[in-house]
């Protein structure tokens, strides 16, 4: 899930030849920026041996970004802070969460400490692009850098979830085409970012910005995305037909188990009859898709629930059928949640004062709320595996109170020191996701032993089995 280091150069970045490398983050332009601005000084002297020295609009601007948005500027601290808590939660969650039921995603309705991990990355990506593209020159180039960091950013997430590396307990690798997952909590950031990134970068308006209406009216062309998104996704959910479907799986004795789901509903919200998956088992086929849903340890389909457990005796069809959290149409409503940090990212840029900044963003996340408890009070569920309109209402607005609050910790009263390690685990987010949360650092360990596979590193810790 933090994969902001893939992603932190949008829009203004200059490139170093040294590492051929981008190095741009939360729109503000680091050490490398420097670097190459003197790459870029030494390419105008040598225009002025043969004639005139071209202007700074003039070089600059071939990257597509204007001369203001490449100064140096302070670099605000609590977005890696806000990442870096974020981090840490994931690492509870993965090590911790088979362990206690609160801090596991929640098995269907209703939400956990770890249901809010995708969300606070999603919102926080949506923060940085604000940042990010705040000046853009060149919305062709831009867009492009944008389309190829997603398209970096999908392979990644397809390579390491889509089943290549078999795991801790099984070091082999490669994956059988007809079963590989095409979506992950990679893949479904790309494409949240990807659209919003777009959205930023071709965003036009004159507006002058001196208070939260005519913020919202500078950007209301995104607000008004957001609102087609979420249309889009009710109409989907509650409006598809679902009819009656069939799976298998695999037995022990190599022959494989039919199964068949009685639906023929529409509006359902269930496991077993809902849209989001109908369509993923249309579109991506049923083959592709995530094969341990987290419905596996509800009361029907576990004896040991909320943990995972042995099937009860009376368990429904649909209790070992495939189920992907990271579908296509919750990935609209992703989309939203990243469109959200988006505007709270606007925020930082158009209003200076702390004061105001920590108002603009209060106001909308109590809304936001205020919003997610009636929808679910009226019957329309948090959802993390449906990602529904309260789920993305109630994580996106803890998201904003807890960026506020940090904000006021780190930037406004300076408690910086106490929390470097999130700072650093905040700019390191990509890498400790890769070799901690997809456990490529435990099967490299795990790769060397003495003799055995089983006389390895982890084994010789108690770590592993």
């Amino acid at each position: 899930m933090g994969i902001y280091e893939l992603i932190k150069d949008d829009g203004c970045a200059i490139a170093d030849p040294s590492k051929n490398l981008l190095a741009l983050e939360e729109g503000f332009a680091s050490k490398q920026v420097e670097e190459s601005g003197e790459l870029l000084a030494g390419k105008a002297l040598k225009s002025s041996i043969g004639g005139a020295v071209p202007p700074v609009e003039t070089i600059v601007s071939d990257f597509g970004c204007s001369p203001s948005s490449a100064a140096r500027s302070p670099r605000l601290v609590s977005l890696d802070v806000f990442r870096g808590i974020t981090v840490a939660l994931m690492i509870l969650v993965d090590d911790a969460g088979g362990f206690c039921s609160a801090i596991n995603h929640s098995p269907w309705n209703g939400v956990t400490i770890a249901d809010f991990v995708m969300p606070f990355f999603l919102f926080i990506v949506g923060v940085s692009l604000g940042l990010t593209y705040k000046r853009v020159s060149n919305r062709k180039a831009a867009t492009r850098k944008a389309i190829f960091r997603a398209l970096k950013l999908f392979a990644v997430g397809l390579l390491l979830q889509g089943g290549y590396f078999h795991g801790i307990h099984s070091l082999t690798f490669g994956v059988d085409l007809r079963h590989i997952r095409f979506m992950g909590v990679l893949q479904r950031i790309a494409i949240a970012y990807l659209l919003a990134a777009v959205s930023e970068v071709w965003h036009r308006s004159d507006v002058l910005v001196d208070s939260g209406y005519s913020l919202m009216k500078k950007y209301r062309i995104q607000l008004y995305v957001g609102g087609l998104l979420t249309s889009t996704y009710l109409f989907l959910l509650y409006g598809l037909f679902v009819p009656d479907w069939d799976y298998q799986i695999p037995s022990q004795d190599g022959m494989s188990k039919f199964y068949s789901v009685k639906c023929g509903v529409r509006g359902d919200t269930s496991p077993a009859c809902n849209a989001v998956g109908m369509i993923d088992r249309k579109i991506l086929g049923i083959g592709h898709l995530y094969k341990r849903p987290v419905y596996g340890r509800t009361k029907q389909c576990s004896i040991d629930s909320p943990y995972s457990g042995p099937l009860p005796a009376d368990a429904p069809s649909w209790c070992e059928a495939p189920f992907d959290p990271e579908g296509l149409l919750s990935t609209i409503m992703a989309v939203v949640t990243c469109l959200i940090g988006l505007q709270f990212g606007h925020v930082i840029v158009h209003f200076k004062h702390h004061k105001d900044r920590i108002f603009q963003w209060m106001i909308p996340s109590s809304c936001l709320l205020a919003c997610a408890f009636s929808l679910d009070f009226f019957g329309m569920h948090m959802n993390k595996a449906l990602y529904t309109v309260s789920y993305t209402c109630v994580t996106a607005g803890v998201s904003g109170l807890l960026l506020a609050g940090i904000y006021l910790l780190v930037d406004v009263y300076g408690f910086r020191r106490s929390m470097q390690a999130m700072e650093w685990m905040g700019k390191h987010a990509l890498e400790i996701y890769v070799l901690l949360a997809c456990n490529i650092l435990p099967i490299f360990v795990k790769g060397f032993y003495w003799k055995e596979p089983s006389n390895n590193l982890l084994n010789l810790i108690g770590i592993g089995s």
